[in-house]
């Protein structure tokens, strides 16, 4: 049985959504969709470093929520619900200074009001960069 609201999934459309605001900044485009997971990619340049030229922690937890929040819509009817970021944590575990970053989102646990998603961001060389879990309240879509 799919997680998913609808069969279709445009990639191109899932960025857009947020291309006016933070994941637009940073370069974040929504690349794949599988049976339970999501898949998000980002830069690593000037947008996304801390000043030592590394990968900066916030731009990992940004793009960890980005791809997270997606899929948590993604399985909600759109028109009646939306998913908002309740709790989120971070294990930041090798540096990365350019190229592109891969965070898929791995549904755990998807409930009538609560989501938890784990994220898992690789480099280029599918080398663990980063872990997180989120948790997602599912909310009357007039409250977003």
């Amino acid at each position: 049985m799919s997680i998913w609201h609808s069969d279709d999934f445009d990639p191109d459309a899932a960025s857009a959504f947020g291309d006016s605001s933070m994941p637009g900044h940073l370069g974040i485009r929504i690349t794949a969709r599988g049976e339970n997971w999501l898949e998000a990619t980002m830069p690593v340049d000037r947008r996304t470093h801390q000043p030592f030229g590394r990968l900066h922690g916030g731009a990992s937890v940004a793009l960890a929520e980005t791809v997270a929040s997606v899929a948590g819509f993604m399985t909600v009817d759109p028109a009646e619900k939306a998913t908002v970021g309740l709790e989120i944590n971070a294990n930041h575990i090798r540096p990365v200074r350019d190229g592109i970053v891969t965070a898929r989102a791995i549904a755990e646990a998807i409930g009538r009001t609560t989501q938890v998603w784990t994220i898992r961001i690789t480099d280029e060389r599918d080398k663990l960069v980063c872990l997180s879990r989120i948790t997602l309240a599912v909310i009357p879509v007039n409250q977003a």
